[in-house]
């Protein structure tokens, strides 16, 4: 190999390499110690330091010059930092004295203030304001010098308010009749997601400080006692929101809340398969959080990074979004822009803050949004040193929902078990067994199947999950119609709705998708539907693409400690299936269950089972998802939501016709009736 002339003496990369000198500790605390007495040395005192450290007059002087630059750098930051707090103050007493103004009240009559006075409280303000202007404008300048690029005005500070809140939240279409052609384009589209801009140079202390309030109030809230925590039904701590109120006296509180915002606060503590570490990493990784909680998060992005602490983890700070949901059109989503900060309290012991702050969002739907907030909230993580971690979560948020709650999911939601702890727990502890099973699955099941293989089982049943699961999302992006027919509007069924889209994704058949889902109210357990809709041997009974034909399940992978949660190849048994196979998901938490299948073909399951990457391998999955009702009344019925999803055409630039959706409406309403009648519900419910 030839290196040029880096290793030959007397070359000009030799000598350049050379003059490169780092200084050491004695040679700098010396020249520390003589700029603290003369930071301009004359010629005589270079050359006397020159001498004494073995340095060249050239190098004392640049020395010297680096260091007076880096000074005066130093002190234009603190003049920052304090012109920076100065003007934040100045800016609330202006703000303070608006709203003052606002509520004077005449001492004579009572009523509203006016009179010559007012005179010269807007006197006053205009001089607050332009002196506002002047400091802005010097802390402006610092910082552009300080920064070698300028910056543009930090906008007006508001105080954190219901009011403020600018996140979109996901609502149904109204209700339309099926006609010859229905206008459901895929080409028409629904709004580009867009995340808000990062955060300003001015705007993260003021956000550091906002975390670390938040952090110091989420460990109290979770290690509070039975004066803040109340035990509902179920077993569940709801927060006592009145107790909350008077010990965290704060715009926010009761007093300052709309009449239409609704508290939810809820904490749980649990046992997991993983390490603390892998816990904290997964949560301060937008990617991870949101494959670890497909159930919960439809999706979730990292907005800026903050700080970046230790390894990306103690002392983190990151500006995030997430949008969670309930995996049912009938459920509006909800949105959160918030800030996520990591600290670890002790060996051992992590604990992880959230809060929601109040970032503008465009109104490109063209009606105002619902509302929500995220209070402090977060998890610990203890570590148990034995490959499980004790987690203690709280779930805090404020929500002013404007649209509807359909009638099936009012209890669950209204109740705040649908967005509480209690789920959120659930999730992780079946996330981390299925997390430890895809790390070393069990040898048992198949024989002839690889290690390799049965992971590689294993990632394509997960994005097949994920997937089922984000398709269900009632997110603004996602425009779902309502027919009318059988059902729709009734009590317990909330008739069939409908979305179309055009699938471009890599692991997605492309062309154009039809994806339909209703939700149901049965008066049976979850558990029994669970059993029912998963078990192969009763797969007939409501399968109406299988024409009353028996299927086997030719594997299967358990996949958690619950007997039901495995990964399952299903073959049908009548001729005309042979060449096809139905990959199938099945798993329960405390929190409800779910089951996804897809067909694939045979060339691609034995990709799978060979254990080759199955990322090309399209899915297109449907299934069920199983809640309880929420009810207080009743703790025997489950809302069940049946989904398909249907390549209408592989032509991507094909639209809709009523034919296809009159197809696949009578498809799942069939489906909903042989389940029914298969549970001995009846044709009422």
């Amino acid at each position: 190999m030839d290196f040029g002339d880096d290793l030959v003496p007397g070359s000009d990369a030799h000598r350049r390499k050379k003059r490169y000198h780092r200084h050491t500790p004695r040679q700098i605390q010396q020249l520390e110690a003589m700029f603290k007495e003369c930071p301009h040395p004359d010629e005589n005192q270079r050359l006397h330091l020159s001498r004494e450290l073995g340095l060249e007059p050239r190098q004392i002087k640049f020395w010297f010059q680096n260091r007076r630059t880096q000074m005066k750098a130093q002190h234009e930051r603190a003049d920052n930092c304090f012109l920076r707090a100065e003007n934040d103050k100045i800016r609330c007493e202006n703000i303070a004295m608006r709203e003052a103004l606002k509520n004077v009240i005449c001492p004579t009559c009572g009523g509203p203030h006016s009179g010559a006075d007012d005179y010269f409280d807007e006197h006053k303000l205009r001089m607050e304001n332009a002196h506002l202007k002047e400091e802005l404008d010097r802390v402006s300048s610092l910082t552009s010098k300080y920064l070698g690029r300028p910056i543009t005005q930090l906008p007006s500070m508001q105080p954190l308010s219901m009011s403020s809140l600018e996140l979109s939240v996901g609502g149904l279409g109204s209700p339309v009749a099926l006609g010859p052609v229905l206008d459901l384009d895929p080409l028409g589209g629904s709004s580009p997601f867009q995340l808000p801009a990062p955060v300003s140079e001015m705007e993260r202390p003021m956000m550091a400080e906002m975390a670390t309030r938040a952090m110091d109030e989420f460990i109290r809230l979770a290690q509070a006692g039975e004066h803040l925590w109340v035990k509902a039904a179920g077993g569940r701590e709801v927060l006592n929101v009145d107790t909350y109120d008077s010990i965290f006296a704060k715009p926010g509180s009761s007093s300052f809340r709309g009449p239409d915002v609704h508290v939810e606060g809820s904490r749980d503590s649990c046992l997991v398969l993983t390490s603390a570490i892998a816990l904290v990493d997964t949560f301060m990784d937008s990617s991870k959080w949101t494959e670890f909680f497909p159930t919960i998060v439809t999706r979730a992005r990292t907005i800026d990074v903050l700080v970046n602490g230790m390894a990306g983890r103690s002392e983190s700070l990151v500006l995030m979004y997430e949008e969670l949901h309930v995996m049912s059109p009938v459920v509006p989503t909800r949105e959160f822009c918030f800030l996520r900060y990591c600290r670890q309290i002790e060996q051992g012991l992590w604990a992880i803050a959230d809060v929601s702050v109040d970032l503008q969002r465009d109104a490109r739907y063209g009606t105002p949004p619902a509302r929500s907030r995220r209070l402090p909230s977060g998890c610990l993580i203890a570590d148990m040193s034995n490959g499980y971690s004790k987690v203690t979560w709280v779930e805090h948020m404020e929500t002013e929902d404007k649209t509807a709650i359909n009638q099936l999911y009012r209890d669950l939601v209204l109740s705040g078990a649908a967005f509480g702890a209690h789920r959120w727990l659930a999730a992780l502890q079946r996330a981390c067994e299925r997390h430890a099973c895809l790390v070393t699955p069990p040898h048992r099941d198949i024989a002839g199947v690889t290690l390799e293989g049965k992971r590689s089982m294993m990632r394509l049943s997960q994005r097949m999950v994920g997937s089922f699961c984000a398709s269900l999302s009632a997110s603004q992006q996602h425009r779902w119609t309502t027919l009318s027919g059988p059902g729709a509007g009734v009590d317990d069924a909330a008739g069939v709705r409908v979305m179309v889209h055009r699938s471009t994704d890599p692991g997605q058949p492309s062309g154009v998708v039809l994806s339909a889902a209703t939700s149901i109210w049965l008066p049976v357990s979850c558990d029994r539907v669970f059993a029912f809709v998963r078990d192969e041997n009763t797969r007939s009974q409501w399968d109406v693409l299988s024409h009353g034909n028996p299927v086997q399940e030719v594997s299967r992978i358990p996949n958690g400690s619950h007997p039901g949660n495995s990964i399952s190849l299903l073959r049908g048994l009548n001729a005309s299936q042979n060449s096809m196979l139905i990959l199938q998901e099945s798993c329960a938490d405390a929190s409800g269950s779910l089951v996804v299948y897809a067909p694939i073909d045979l060339p691609a399951a034995n990709v799978v089972m060979s254990g080759e990457d199955p990322s090309a391998i399209p899915l297109l999955p449907s299934g069920f998802t199983i809640l309880p009702d929420g009810r207080a009344s009743s703790s025997t019925g489950s809302v069940v939501t049946v989904a398909f999803q249907i390549l209408v055409s592989s032509l991507p630039s094909s639209r809709l016709n009523a034919e296809s959706v009159a197809t696949v409406n009578s498809l799942i309403g069939t489906t909903v009736e042989q389940i029914k009648a298969a549970l001995n519900c009846g044709s009422s419910h």
